[in-house]
């Protein structure tokens, strides 16, 4: 096949589509032993990735993360906070404001997550050659940073 008519778009969709429930439910089972505490991945992801911009995550950059609106996100953070994952504090630029840190707890289910999806990626490619793995995870990087840029 010619690289001019390889159609990356419906390519990339056609895994988002097999892959966006798929995942979460079997790593929330592995890491949390039930399917339905998936948001809780979805949040402690999202609270780790807003975190990394400066300023301490808030329920409106989980919300941006996830592509949710704020009470929906704001729902999500509080089910993680009574599950131990996230703890709420009182922002030091602005007291009417909410910062969210993840706990101890948060912090190893971040680490079992991407453990779990490094072990996803490389099962998906195991029967490519290591430099063709590196390459396309060089360019699934590229690619998250450019969008969450």
């Amino acid at each position: 096949m010619d690289v001019t008519e390889v159609e990356g778009g419906p390519a990339l969709f056609r895994l988002v589509r097999f892959w966006s429930r798929r995942w979460a439910g079997r790593a929330s089972e592995e890491l949390t032993g039930e399917s339905r505490h998936v948001q809780h991945i979805l949040v402690v992801e999202a609270a780790h990735t807003s975190a990394g911009e400066g300023e301490p995550p808030t329920v409106g950059t989980v919300a941006h993360q996830l592509g949710l609106d704020h009470s929906g996100a704001s729902r999500m953070v509080k089910d993680a906070v009574e599950a131990g994952y996230l703890a709420r504090d009182t922002s030091v630029r602005d007291r009417r404001r909410a910062s969210l840190r993840l706990t101890k707890s948060g912090h190893a289910l971040l680490a079992g997550s991407r453990q779990w999806q490094r072990q996803a990626f490389e099962e998906l490619t195991a029967g490519w050659d290591e430099r063709d793995r590196r390459q396309f995870g060089a360019y699934l990087l590229r690619l998250a940073d450019d969008v969450g840029a």
